[in-house]
């Protein structure tokens, strides 16, 4: 039986898909374990949520460094001290480098509020809901050199109603979140899911199944 790929999940707050990502990884046979959690905030309440669970954590504070060089390399060398195969961002607000980004090319992924390539950055939900879009949703994705740009692995999809608001349209986005972003680790990780020539490859990628996972308003 293979090992599983040692995972760190990278977190800047509460770390709600941090802990999906690590009640995925208690299944049976699931080809990845989450062995560290990092942040660049001292205080984020998901570095607590996860020593709790004995898995060992790391604070990096970004502000103690002079440029996102030092802090990338910095975090960079703190994943290898951890023998990490395989990173998995789950609101961790800094923008990489290129140099670290192409480190680790392939074997990291992001997950984002909204159905790229639509809607990058930040405030994805207001922003939906002011161009008065009728599909929102999330994506998960590699991640590369530009922000929110990198090969789509995933997707899911939620109806936009006329009763929303930014806050109860993050909370049916976010359920969502909770359902692709441990499916994408496991596809990875098993390696059923690869980077290639700068595209997503793989079985349920290539063939549509792992897009508008639940476009039911119900759910």
């Amino acid at each position: 039986m293979t090992a599983a790929k040692r995972t760190a999940v990278l977190v800047s707050g509460r770390g709600s898909n941090m802990s999906a990502l690590i009640e995925a990884c208690k299944q049976d046979a699931f080809p990845a374990q989450i062995s560290l959690v990092l942040s660049n905030r001292p205080d984020a309440a998901g570095l607590a949520s996860a020593a709790s669970q004995g898995i060992a954590t790391a604070a990096l504070d970004h502000k103690a460094y002079p440029s996102r060089e030092t802090f990338d390399s910095e975090m960079d060398r703190t994943l290898h001290q951890h023998d990490i195969e395989l990173v998995a961002c789950a609101g961790f607000m800094r923008i990489f480098t290129s140099g670290f980004v192409s480190r680790w090319e392939g074997r990291m992924i992001n997950i984002h509020p909204s159905l790229l390539p639509a809607y990058r950055g930040l405030d994805t939900h207001a922003r939906a809901l002011a161009d008065g879009v009728k599909i929102h949703g999330c994506t998960v994705h590699f991640v590369s050199a530009e922000l929110d740009a990198g090969a789509i692995i995933a997707q899911a999809a939620v109806p936009v109603l006329g009763s929303d608001t930014p806050d109860g349209l993050a909370t049916r986005v976010l359920k969502q979140e909770h359902r692709i972003y441990p499916m994408a680790l496991e596809m990875l990780a098993s390696g059923r899911v690869t980077l290639k020539n700068g595209k997503a490859s793989g079985q349920g990628v290539e063939d549509g199944t792992l897009s508008l996972r639940s476009p039911s308003a119900a759910r």
